[in-house]
């Protein structure tokens, strides 16, 4: 856990003053429906007990002043009318950001900041999400701001793609903003509509990061949404969202092999997202693992987006919980996580056959983290 008391000393220390707001926003993981974001489909994720907070407190001035305890105390310090992106300090684009687009529909004061937090680096489990949600739930507590949870979701994946340069979507401010404790989230990234599903508490959630570096995940990343425009494109429909699987197989013979089986991944991804939901709201764990383990096959055989260490993460796992939970890759992939839906009693075997065996089989030793389901930062506490 984050040490509230350790930001609240740092912020002091550096800005000589107690902070007059603390906030913190979580990261998320994704349980299932994945490259389906910007195919305006389903995503199902959680927000998970990593997270980011940031302490902060008015200015009489137009001046932002930041520290990051994260990056070795460092500081930037720039206007609220002159917010420029900055290449020698990334982390503090996502600040510059987000402030750029709130100050675009609210007036407020300058600030002095405090930031820090604990999702993983690297992982995919979504800390620069967290840290644009915890600025704007911040920035809008401490100026009594009428900012919602969407709205802010909404600005922190306009300032990733406009400010920072990123082309995500929506799915991990929302899920940061407006998650649940004990729920996952399924959301609709056409219509931004989202409802909550309760997870079994009889279950955690496990995510392992592979620790393989990723190479080519943005050029294929790319090519993977161009597959799927072309497809949509030559099916006659908007997004492939629209398209239904025998819309697909009709059209096959003027669709490349690759398109096809992008495409095809994308409709069934769709489908199964919506499968899981009726799934965790029944506590039906073997359509659980079942849709899981599909997921996972269609993202090794159609979409080509895992990796051999990661296939032998899933199967590790798998051999453990059997159809009792569901294991599969989660984020981007060429590397990355595994995510599973564990039963409390197999969580400590779960640990102990992936210690066991990952490093043995690959030379790379795993991180591994023990996640509950967890309140976003715009939500309101139950």
């Amino acid at each position: 856990m984050i040490d509230s008391r350790k930001l609240a000393q740092a912020f002091e220390h550096t800005f000589q003053r107690v902070p007059d707001v603390m906030v913190h926003a979580p990261g998320r993981v994704n349980l299932i429906g994945e490259h389906t974001d910007y195919n305006q489909g389903f995503v199902f994720p959680a927000a998970i007990n990593f997270g980011t907070d940031v302490a902060i407190a008015k200015r009489n001035d137009r001046t932002v002043s930041v520290i990051a305890l994260d990056y070795s105390g460092s500081t930037c310090h720039f206007n609220l009318d002159d917010i420029r992106f900055d290449q020698a300090q990334p982390w503090s684009n996502y600040v510059r950001g987000v402030l750029k687009i709130l100050a675009e529909h609210f007036d407020f004061q300058g600030l002095d900041m405090a930031i820090t937090g604990n999702v993983p680096q690297g992982a995919g489990l979504s800390s620069s999400a967290s840290l644009e949600v915890a600025v704007l739930k911040a920035v809008a507590s401490l100026y009594d701001l009428p900012l919602s949870g969407v709205d802010a979701a909404l600005m922190g994946q306009r300032a990733e793609n406009e400010f920072v340069g990123c082309s995500c979507g929506i799915m991990d401010q929302l899920i940061s903003a407006v998650g649940k404790a004990g729920n996952a989230l399924l959301i609709d990234c056409q219509s931004l509509a989202y409802e909550y599903h309760p997870i079994n508490p009889n279950y955690q959630i496990v995510i392992v990061n592979s620790n393989v570096k990723r190479g080519l995940v943005d050029s294929e990343y790319n090519l993977r949404r161009k597959q799927c425009e072309e497809a949509a494109h030559r099916l006659g429909v908007t997004s492939l969202r629209e398209a239904t699987m025998e819309q697909l197989e009709s059209s096959a013979e003027h669709l490349s092999d690759p398109v096809f089986r992008r495409a095809r991944h994308v409709i069934s991804e769709n489908e199964r997202t919506l499968a899981m939901a009726r799934a965790l709201e029944e506590s039906d764990y073997g359509a659980v693992s079942r849709l899981m383990a599909e997921s996972h096959r269609s993202m090794r055989e159609d979409f080509e987006i895992t990796v051999e260490p990661v296939d032998m993460l899933v199967e590790i796992i798998a051999q453990v919980i059997g159809v009792r939970g569901g294991v599969r890759m989660t984020g981007g992939g060429f590397g990355g996580c595994v995510v599973a839906l564990v039963p409390r009693e197999l969580v400590g075997a779960v640990e102990q056959a992936v210690s066991d065996k990952y490093h043995k089989r690959t030379g790379i030793r795993e991180s591994l983290y023990i996640c509950t389901a967890e309140q976003g930062a715009f939500s309101e506490s139950a």
